[in-house]
This record gives C-alpha cells, structure tokens and sequence, in this order.
C-alpha cells in the first residue's frame, strides 16, 4: 500500500490505510504500508516501510527551507524547488521515490495499492512486473474550483492554479491504472467526468467506521455543537457553519467545538474575530481515538457543513457515537446519512439562515435528537464495517492479479 502522506487522526488517507491495512492482514494477506511523512499509526502484523520527504509542509512550520545536509539527491532538490514555485510536488516525488524503491523490491509482492498518490513514478511498477490497483476517495479538481471560486485576488487565483498543477500528472495515472476504488458513487460519477476514468474499471466499496467510535457513556454538554474539519479550507464549510453559530449565540447560550487545526491568523480565525465569537469557540486536535471520541459523544449536535465530500468518514463516525447531524446535501454526504432524514437533517451547502435555523430546530427538539442519533448507529452498524472494505477490496485484487496475469500470459505468447 502506497501513501504519499498518512496522517493518524484526521484526514482519510492516514485512516483508511491504518484500518484496511488491518482488517486485510485479519484476513489472512500480508501488508506493507510505504508512507511519507506524516507516518501513519498501524497496528499489529502491518509492515511500515518509511520513505521520508523533505517534509516541507510539516506542523508547525510549513514551508520551511531545509539545511543544505537535508537533501539527498535529486528527488528531494524537485520537491523543493516545486515548492518555491508555489506548487505542490508531493504525489510526483514520492511516486519518483517509490519508483527507484521497487527496482529491486517489486518481486516481493503480488499488487500494489495506490492510495490517491497517482504520481507518474507508480506506473513504472507495472513495467517492473507488479499491477498496480488505485484508491480515488474523490478527484482534488474539486478542491481546486472551490478554492478558485473563493479566492479574495486574481494573483491567489494565480497561484492557487500553480498549487494544483499535480492534478494534470493525477489525471493520465488515474486513467492508466487497471482498477480505480472509490467510496460513494458521487465519488465515481466525478472521477469519471475530471479524470476520464472508463466508469467500467472503477468499483465503488463503502468505507468502515472503527467499533471505537461508540455512544457516549457520560451525559452530553447542553448547547454544545461540534464539528470536524481536516483541513482549514473552504471546502469543509466551516465559514458557513461559524456564521449561522454566531447568529445563535444572540438567542442561545450555546458553544461550538471544531475538531481541526486552523492556520495561524488564518481566514477561520480572522472570521471568529470578526464575528466576535472566539470565547465560544474552541479547537480540538492532535488527541488520541479514545479522546476523540469523547470529544465527539460530548456534543448535543454535530454539523457537517462541507460543500463536497468524496465520502465524509467522519460523518459515519459521529453516527456511530450516535450525535445528531446536521448535514450538507452535498457530494457523498446523502449517500453517508441517507435521503429519508432520519439520521441527518440535510441543508444547502452554503446557505448560513438554513443551517442556522436547523440547529435550532434540533437543539429545540431531544426526543427528535435522540431518535436521530440510534437511528445513525443502526445504519453504521449495518453498512460500514471495515472487514466489509477489506473483503471487497481483496476481491478487487485478486481480479485484478489475474488480468495482470492474463495479459503477460498474452504478451508471452504473441513474442514466441
């Protein structure tokens, strides 16, 4: 398995590796997780082999110029200079890296598993003698025209499309790798549009939620609202989400806890200055699962303001600790909560009095509240299992190895 970066405890990527690499080695296959930094956690019989960047975009000084001792070769001289130009080189030079790595370690396994790296270099294995199979939880042009269409100037317009510049490399991978995953089929009907993936070679394979995420044992914190965001960007909704609250706060004596990391003076809080709210607010990250799941069973009401999601694992993990939601109808979420409303309140992205008026209906409404959340635990219990994920997955695989197989077998033939 193949992770260009695999943060613990927020973000998919570093999830879904820990998890499926999990729940494939319970079943009986043997796993080895290749991961750039931030590393992922793994548990017990999973193989993590590092493969170190210059980490230039690491907490808390992103950006930073290494010492000259730091690079190693010419890979790493890219990754910096990428960087100056204001783009963002991490797929390309860890496929670069995994590349020149399995050289001599592609006989040792039976498939690769790309997990959205879709870096140039992952296709180099296939000519080493190892298919290669690629995760897409959801294409990043979509990241890339919400940021266009919020960004305050032309020239962070300008730089913003230098950022993304990797999406084009993304595209031609995506469309070259024998099988695409995917978690929702909001998720494959984009990949099919922004990439040009045939919708014949992608397979749609809901993700789990881990059996720690559980209804609180302890009573819930009255007015408290919480939300999860792995990132402090537009996409997630947060700005909606902090100014339907502050319109709250004018009648209610509520709070808002946001599971994220927010940029140093960055637009999330200059918007809490603004909207004179900070004492109201208050930021949870870096905690372990067990505390995160505290964090997460503590709130009367959970939102998930996003304006798309590819899937929205933690919109699943809130209805496993039975928190109410209210949600955004937006990209896979509906796919997440369902369409009959009995496990979300589902509103329009964006639109700040709707989100503000649903809050208050629920916070209004416990015997609605309650009902809402066992109705979310039951369809966590009886839809996302991880051991689901890794059944399918290892289908997928072995499909795979035999058109891999198949084909050489072909090739074979033809030259004699």
């Amino acid at each position: 398995m193949l992770s260009y970066r695999s943060k613990p405890h927020c973000g998919g990527q570093g999830i879904y590796i820990r998890h499926l690499s999990r729940e494939l080695v319970r079943l009986g296959h043997e796993v080895e997780v290749f991961s750039g930094q931030p590393y992922p956690e793994l548990d017990e019989g999973v193989r993590l082999t590092k493969v170190p960047s210059l980490d230039l975009y690491r907490e808390p000084d992103p950006f930073r110029i290494p010492k000259p001792k730091e690079f190693r070769d010419l890979i790493d001289v890219e990754e910096f200079l990428t960087m100056c130009t204001a783009g963002f080189p991490e797929p390309k030079t860890f496929s670069s890296r995994i590349s020149r790595l399995f050289e001599e370690r592609a006989a040792d396994f039976d498939i690769a598993h790309d997990n959205q790296v879709l870096g140039t270099g992952i296709m180099d294995l296939e000519d080493y003698g190892l298919p290669v199979i690629a995760t897409i939880h959801h294409p990043i042009t979509v990241d890339r025209e919400i940021d266009l269409a919020t960004a305050p100037t032309l020239r962070k317009k300008m730089s913003l499309r230098r950022w993304y510049g990797f999406l084009r490399m993304q595209g031609k991978v995506a469309r070259r790798v024998r099988m695409v995953l995917t978690p929702s089929e909001s998720s494959r009907r984009d990949i099919a549009r922004d990439f040009g993936v045939d919708p014949a070679r992608m397979r749609t394979i809901l993700l789990g939620v881990d059996d720690v995420f559980a209804p609180p044992t302890e009573p819930r914190v009255p007015g408290r609202i919480l939300a999860m965001a792995s990132a402090d960007a537009p996409m997630k909704g947060i700005a909606t989400l902090l100014e339907a609250f502050a319109k709250l706060r004018t009648e209610r004596d509520v709070s808002l806890v946001l599971v994220t990391r927010p940029e140093p003076g960055g637009r999330t809080e200059q918007l809490i200055d603004r909207l004179g709210i900070a004492e109201h607010v208050t930021f949870v990250n870096g905690v372990s699962d067990d505390e995160l799941v505290k964090v997460m069973g503590s709130a009367e009401i959970a939102c998930v303001p996003s304006l798309y999601e590819g899937f929205s694992l933690p919109t699943a993990e809130l209805m496993a600790c039975a928190t109410p939601l209210v949600v955004s109808r937006a990209g896979a979420i509906p796919e997440v909560v369902g369409a009959d409303g009995e496990c979300a309140d589902l509103v329009t992205p964006g639109d700040v009095g709707e989100l503000e008026q649903a809050l208050a209906a629920l916070l209004d409404d416990p015997a609605r509240r309650e009902r809402m959340g066992q109705a979310g635990r039951r369809r966590v219990q009886e839809l996302f299992s991880w051991r689901a994920v890794a059944e399918a997955t290892a289908a997928a695989y072995e499909e795979t190895i035999a058109d891999f197989r198949r084909e050489q077998e072909e090739n074979h033939r033809a030259d004699r």
